[in-house]
């Protein structure tokens, strides 16, 4: 089956308004932006990015950014976690040290920074007053851009309140206050727990469940429990985890699906009052482990960072389990740690043979043709190289690529040319001319690349006007960056040096000084020195060449933003309007490269368009959108995450 589905990729065969207007600037550029009919408004919508059955791209918002999207928020007057009526504080995250670098962390840290900036967002929004600073027009028009941003816009965050939809299962943090026995006290930041009342009966027990479940997308999940204090009579205390409905009433494991390691006797229970040898006794400053391995569905404990070996087997892969502990002395008190402190049990090296176990599966797995002409391994992973090359348009480097894979088989073959699996490379004038295309995209030399567009592939814009708008776009960011070099040049040749005469004076003084010093060593050594040739370019003449060409090229650039106005004035697309706005807002700034607009001018914007202009040529002549190796990558982190969902190899796995 993965044989048919690595063939499949190769073929390509796969299946709120602000109060106040926008900033204005009343210089050259000001017709242009003060003059919008309609405020540049924050927080309407969003760009989303959709793609097709055949993985061609349909949405306007394609090349604004190729990054991985953000999270997903909803605009719905909605709460998070009490964030609505009055945010509250985000705790800092924490990420329990095994769990570095793990594909869940980086999903669970992606979901805390979004709340964390909605947070910020939402206060900056409603701890306000009208009128103040932070509600003034650029503040509120002007949005910042994410890190993240490539393209010619942006995701925008809509401002709050809003809702963060949670797609990343956190890991426990702290004990919840919510769900425990009554007579039961949460201390220490919800990290210990104390039994501060009395037993009623022999059975009754003080339990509390921890504020999230394992996670099994971690693949393992593990915490410790440091018995602070075992009471004045006895050490019943139980440490493990149970189910979301488990009463709270008994010491864990004696419910259904409630299992625990229990001080009193060593023993470990499920469902029953009649425990299983299992280890030790522990008691005061006793360190316990509780563990699941949910690739293997099994739990374990620890005694002071000693494994104690597998406890429960066949554990339920539907269930939600809770670490939870539970005590039925007075006085007796435990304290958690989540992963907030480094663990008395090396649980790191365990995660990592699993990890390695699991890639020395993967690497024993042979790559299986099931027909013969079917390429081996090694020639499957040459034609992905290949293609990939020749679809992104990288001529010469395929072209060598080949010539020395060719080379190589000849060697190999001892000059037999009849069991040479490959072919001699063949100039593709369709390869050719994307190179040309792109490259003049890369290099900011959009009229150029529209000139090559229209010669080569005439069809490609008519039928792609999306494409052609972003392009038009990016060649006004193009002026605005090249005015705004133009100007900091000028700005700073003239403040940098005080007169172009006095520079000249002193630069000719220096020389003078510097040629008399050397003739008279000269003379001693009995060296003839030529007449000097002194440097006499005028910087005066050369700032005023400056600001001509800047004056020039200001006045092209408001030619251009006025003919892009008026050509798309009554494109009525959403998306349309937003990049319009964002664009034209650059004139705002004296200075764009320090606003908070500053990403759109970055070089790397030039490369979504690129991409998104060839992949419409490679449309328009038959071929796939993208290359077989993309989406052979793209097909592979798919089934990794679904491997991964239910606590499976894929959890250990993060390329």
């Amino acid at each position: 089956m993965r044989r048919s589905s690595y063939a499949a990729a190769l073929t390509g065969n796969t299946g709120s308004s602000p109060a106040n207007p926008a900033p204005t600037r009343s210089g050259a550029f000001s017709h242009l932006i003060n003059n919008s009919s309609t405020p540049h408004t924050i927080g309407q919508h969003r760009l989303s990015r959709s793609i097709d059955p055949n993985d061609h791209h349909n949405s306007m918002s394609t090349s604004w950014g190729r990054g991985g999207p953000l999270p997903s928020y909803s605009s719905q007057t909605g709460h998070w976690q009490g964030l609505g009526s009055g945010a509250q504080d985000i705790p800092p995250l924490f990420v329990p040290s095994y769990l570095r670098g793990s594909k869940h962390a980086e999903k669970v840290q992606e979901a805390h920074r979004a709340k964390a900036a909605a947070q910020r967002d939402y206060r900056s929004t409603h701890s306000s007053n009208p009128g103040s600073l932070s509600t003034s027009s650029s503040s509120a028009n002007l949005h910042k851009l994410a890190g993240s941003h490539r393209g010619l816009t942006h995701e925008v965050i809509e401002r709050a309140p809003v809702f963060v939809d949670e797609q990343a299962s956190p890991w426990p943090t702290r004990w919840n206050e919510s769900d425990k026995f009554a007579q039961l006290e949460i201390e220490d930041g919800g990290r210990q727990a104390k039994f501060s009342g009395s037993q009623k009966t022999h059975d009754e027990a003080a339990s509390v469940r921890a504020d999230c479940p394992m996670p099994r997308q971690c693949g393992i999940y593990y915490y410790e429990v440091t018995v602070v204090s075992k009471g004045k009579d006895g050490r019943m205390i139980g440490v493990g985890f149970s189910g979301p409905k488990v009463a709270l009433s008994r010491i864990p494991g004696w419910e259904p699906e409630s299992f625990a390691y229990h001080g009193d006797d060593g023993q470990i229970f499920n469902n029953t009052t009649s425990g299983k040898n299992y280890g030790p006794k522990f008691g005061t400053l006793d360190v316990i482990g509780c563990g699941i391995n949910f690739r293997t569905n099994t739990a374990f404990f620890t005694k002071n960072g000693h494994m104690l070996g597998t406890a429960f087997r066949d554990l339920k892969p539907n269930m939600h389990y809770y670490p939870t502990i539970g005590m039925k002395k007075p006085g007796e008190t435990l304290r958690a740690n989540f992963g907030q402190e480094p663990f008395a049990f090396d649980i790191d090296k365990m995660v990592q043979d699993e990890k390695t176990a699991i890639q020395e599966e993967i690497n024993q797995t042979k790559f299986a043709a099931s027909a013969l002409s079917a390429p081996d391994e090694t020639q499957f992973i040459h034609r992905l190289i290949s293609q990939y090359l020749a679809h992104d348009g990288y001529v010469e480097t395929a072209q060598a690529f080949a010539e020395e894979i060719v080379d190589e088989a000849r060697a190999l073959a001892n000059g037999d040319d009849a069991t040479i699996p490959y072919q001699e490379a063949v100039e593709d004038m369709d390869a050719l001319n994307r190179q040309k295309i792109r490259s003049a995209i890369l290099e900011g030399d959009i009229d150029k690349a529209l000139k090559h567009t229209q010669a080569y592939y005439p069809s490609v814009l008519r039928e792609n006007d999306n494409i052609y708008f972003k392009l038009r776009c990016r060649k006004f960011i193009e002026m605005i960056r090249d005015c705004n070099e133009l100007n900091t040049q000028c700005q700073s040749s003239h403040t940098s040096k005080p007169s172009a005469a006095a520079n000249s004076k002193n630069r000719n003084s220096t020389a003078t000084d510097e040629y008399d010093f050397q003739m008279e060593l000269d003379e001693q050594f009995g060296v003839n020195n030529p007449t000097p040739s002194l440097d006499d370019l005028d910087d005066e003449d050369d700032l005023e060449t400056s600001q001509t060409k800047l004056s020039q090229l200001t006045a092209n650039t408001i030619a251009y933003g006025q003919e892009l106005r008026a050509e798309f004035a009554n494109d009525t697309r959403r998306e349309v309007k937003q990049a319009l706005n964002d664009t034209f807002a650059l004139i705002a700034y004296e200075n764009a490269k320090e606003s908070s607009l500053a990403p759109l001018l970055e070089i790397d914007g030039r490369v979504p368009v690129a991409e998104e202009l060839n992949s419409a040529i490679l449309v328009s002549l038959g071929k796939s959108s993208s290359a077989a190796i993309e989406r052979l990558v793209q097909q592979t982190e798919a089934l990794v995450g679904e491997l991964a969902d239910d606590g499976g190899p894929g959890a250990f796995i993060n390329y």
